[in-house]
């Protein structure tokens, strides 16, 4: 079975608005959702950037069934782990149980407004791991002392823990993200359909476990519109990972991405109307072994006509196609 999910794309509406959006969503039928947590959009075209985790807990209570998640939070800078730990199981009880903590070793495009440098990617990952250790001793209960490489926690303690922590997850892009995700995650986040990041992360421990990727689309009954959006507030996916966790701000992706053409965004985003289009691009994740698919609709302005048109089409095709 594929649960397919929806994207609260914090870099291109207001707050307001993505609540409003998420409840469209829960109407919708989609099996889940998830949120970005930026300090900054990619390209100032997209417009927006709110505090994810205050949506969040507003989401929670404009919401009845849908999960949440975040997709994903970087406790290693700008957020305290032990901070982290406390907003986590505060939205674990707003929401009665529905939220999921996704982690990741962050961009510099959101860190860097704290100072102290960017740190390259394997100390990042130590802090990650670090920064695991320290939320799950949280959310454990009782006092918190740790004397570690990269944090210090001093007599901390979680006094609304839910009965149930909010599971973790752990986004990955290569083997040492993998071994990671393997050891400490219950679940694994990937950007990309690829099947050896997640037989790498069932080797290291996370066999079985939920499996969540994310593909953004471009839904407009005007395909050159939709090619169009897509190329003004989503060039920058182009990039990968590798290259996007490095770039320091939206100057610098929109200059990193300055000569990809929209030729180059519709081969790689599917734009349109054209349910079959959307499909073929959700295939490779399923086939890859991905259990969970949130979807990324481009144009915060197009949420409430993609969503309408979701429910009438896109999810009734792709639950065809993917049957239970």
């Amino acid at each position: 079975m594929v649960r397919f999910g929806y994207t609260m794309m914090t870099e291109q509406a207001g707050p307001t608005d993505l609540v409003d959006h998420l409840v469209l969503a829960e109407r919708a039928g989609f099996d889940f959702s998830v949120t970005s947590d930026h300090y900054f959009p990619w390209l100032a075209s997209q417009g927006h950037a709110p505090h994810a985790w205050t949506v969040l807990g507003a989401a929670a209570q404009a919401t009845t069934r849908i999960p949440l998640m975040t997709y994903v939070t970087c406790p290693i800078l700008r957020y305290h782990p032990a901070v982290v730990a406390q907003k986590a199981a505060t939205l674990q009880l707003l929401s009665g149980g529905r939220f999921r903590l996704g982690l990741g070793a962050g961009e510099n495009l959101n860190e860097h407004v704290v100072g102290g440098g960017w740190p390259p990617a394997d100390v990042r990952h130590e802090m990650l791991e670090e920064a695991v250790e320290i939320i799950r001793a949280l959310f454990a209960g009782g006092y918190v002392n740790h004397r570690g490489t990269h944090y210090d926690v001093e007599s901390a303690k979680l006094w609304d823990l839910p009965e149930q922590a909010p599971p973790i997850g752990i986004a990955v892009s290569g083997q040492q993200s993998c071994g990671l995700a393997g050891r400490l995650a219950d679940l694994v986040i990937a950007t990309e359909p690829k099947s050896e990041l997640l037989e790498s992360f069932a080797r290291h421990g996370g066999a079985g476990k939920p499996r969540v990727g994310q593909l953004p689309i471009s839904y407009d009954p005007d395909r050159d519109a939709a090619v169009a959006r897509a190329h003004d507030q989503f060039r920058w996916f182009a990039g990968g990972w590798k290259v996007n966790a490095e770039l320091p701000g939206p100057t610098a992706f929109a200059a990193a991405t300055q000569f990809v053409r929209p030729d180059d965004v519709a081969g790689s985003i599917p734009c349109g109307d054209d349910p079959d289009r959307f499909i073929a691009a959700v295939a490779p994740y399923v086939e890859a072994g991905f259990t969970e698919v949130a979807v990324v609709q481009v144009g915060g302005e197009t949420q409430p006509a993609f969503l309408d048109w979701a429910e009438r089409t896109l999810l009734p095709a792709l639950r065809h196609t993917w049957p239970e």
